[in-house]
């Protein structure tokens, strides 16, 4: 079983959780665009790794295991897509790529992105390189920095 296939739908059934108070085998497929049969089938390969509790014509709910992944997931996927939006990707975009990122990329890489995006919001102001990055993008040309000295240190 592939740990994307098992991210996605631990996201989706916490996501409808959420949403509806529970996760039917209909509503997870249409969610994800599978068949029933396909959730039906993975639905019980989740409760065997205590990720859900499964009922047949109930659906499921997240194990205490199951929601730390999930919620890790989404913690994950909300730096990842902060961190895209920071170097200019468009919201409805880094929200897309985020998807998919997040079950390719390792903890420590996630824990510096989170540093990253938490040092870029905490500036009182948005720092100057960022602009000056959002600037190149835009143009393509660089901005002087008077911080800098000539041989490229600060």
């Amino acid at each position: 079983m592939k740990k994307k296939t098992v991210e996605e739908y631990v996201e989706t059934i916490y996501i409808l959780e959420k949403r509806e108070g529970r996760a039917q085998t209909g509503m997870i497929s249409t969610e994800m665009g599978v068949k029933p049969p396909s959730v039906t089938e993975m639905l019980q390969k989740l409760q065997e790794q205590d990720l859900v509790h499964y009922e047949t014509y109930t659906g499921a709910t997240l194990t205490e295991k199951g929601r730390r992944m999930a919620k890790s997931l989404m913690k994950k996927h909300r730096v990842i897509a902060d961190f895209l939006e920071i170097i200019g990707v468009a919201q409805d975009q880094a929200e897309l790529d985020a998807c998919q990122i997040e079950h390719h990329v390792s903890d420590g890489t996630v824990r510096q992105l989170e540093k990253f995006v938490h040092f870029v919001h905490d500036a009182p102001d948005t720092p100057r390189w960022v602009k000056h990055f959002h600037h190149f993008c835009r143009t393509g040309e660089r901005t002087p920095c008077n911080l800098c000295s000539d041989d490229g240190e600060s």
